[in-house]
């Protein structure tokens, strides 16, 4: 994937391929049998839709942080570095009307464009236009319609909201499943807690992902969490538990397949917890600050892990072209690698195209659809 030098972090803008790296991200999918069958199951259409994910997102990210830089906006919350985190678990779910709900947070942005909510709709919610999915009313975005449930400012407090949506799914005996991020930070919240509870008692059809990105805001995980990670938290609730590299999209995908998989037959809730870094600030405001705080090594550690180069190496060095018709096959198997990159470099120019087209498509209902002064009516109910 090109890098952007204005926008990337310098350990992306520098980053080349690692081939250890590479043979450490193979034997992570076949460390649990279990997912090694669900990524060798896997067609190529599935495994090029995760890296088309990946891509959307990393791009959704650099538009928000030029809008920041060329005075649009003046922050944004990025998911930059935990990409694999949002994009391998929503690919598990049934993302269609009437099928399956997510409650991201406001770095979880790639689960709404993969759930179906337009780019153009995304960038709007941050500009605050009245033709936004909020109608202009903040940037916590969500669709009903098309399952994605809105995040709100008290983090870890959609938990609990989560709940009610799997509850009404036993109750009315759809085959339907929820699923919700908590970041390390707000771990420490009282309803999180209440809603695992509630969620374990109730055997409800959800799937919990704790997001440790190793910082809450500017506070380090060792400095809230006494336990050295969230290795115990599943049978601390009685529920089954999948450990992930958060970095590693098909590790994600796999063990969220089958957490699903346990909701579906009744066996839920599931967590996964995710192992992850955050490549910048809280936000876009203290980067600066966030890189004098931490540890340069630890950004040079997990920016060597770029979720996104990752998986491209991986997917360009399976020893076999994708997607290649009988009339290709002879030049796609004479260099399956070349073959496989240049598959790939027209997944990502397609997707630059689509999210160069959404921002200025958003640019433009800043003229047209400024939101007018009054209550906002939502489903018949003003707020």
């Amino acid at each position: 994937m090109k890098r952007y030098p204005a926008y990337d972090p310098p350990e992306y803008v520098e980053w080349q391929t690692d081939p250890r790296l590479i043979d450490t991200f193979r034997a992570v999918i076949d460390r649990v049998p279990e997912r090694a069958r669900i990524v060798r199951e896997m067609d190529d259409e599935s495994l090029l839709a995760l890296y088309r994910g990946l891509v959307r997102f990393r791009l959704h990210d650099i538009a928000l942080k030029r809008w920041v830089k060329r005075g649009v906006i003046s922050k944004a919350w990025l998911g930059t570095g935990e990409e694999a985190v949002t994009v391998g678990a929503v690919h598990a779910l049934r993302r269609h009307a009437g099928g399956d709900v997510v409650a991201p947070m406001i770095r979880n942005a790639g689960a709404c464009h993969e759930m179906g909510i337009p780019m153009a709709d995304l960038l709007r919610a941050y500009l605050g236009t009245a033709d936004g999915p909020a109608r202009g009313r903040d940037l916590h975005v969500g669709d009903p319609a098309r399952g994605v449930i809105a995040p709100v400012s008290m983090v870890g407090s959609v938990s609990a909201v989560v709940n009610g949506y799997a509850l009404s799914f036993v109750r009315r005996a759809e085959d339907r499943v929820a699923m919700t991020w908590i970041g390390d930070g707000s771990t420490k919240t009282g309803e999180v807690h209440e809603a695992l509870n509630f969620a374990a008692v109730s055997r409800l059809p959800v799937v919990f992902i704790i997001q440790n990105n190793q910082v809450a805001l500017g506070t380090r995980l060792h400095q809230h969490h006494r336990a050295p990670d969230f290795s115990g938290w599943g049978s601390a609730y009685g529920m089954a538990m999948h450990s992930v590299d958060g970095n590693n999209v098909l590790d994600v995908y796999a063990a969220a397949v089958e957490s699903v998989a346990a909701c579906r037959a009744g066996r839920g809730p599931v967590m996964i917890v995710a192992e992850t870094f955050r490549m910048g600030g809280h936000a876009t405001h203290d980067e600066h600050e966030a890189r004098g705080m931490l540890d340069p090594a630890l950004f040079a550690a997990w920016g060597r892990r770029d979720p996104v180069g990752m998986y491209e190496e991986y997917l360009a060095g399976l020893g076999r072209p994708m997607l290649a018709g009988t009339d290709d096959l002879g030049e796609a198997s004479s260099d399956p690698e070349r073959w496989n990159r240049n598959l790939l470099e027209g997944i990502e120019t397609s997707s630059v195209r689509e999210v160069d087209v959404a921002e200025e498509e958003a640019v433009q209902s800043l003229e047209v659809a400024v939101p007018e002064a009054g209550p906002l009516e939502i489903g018949g109910c003003y707020a």
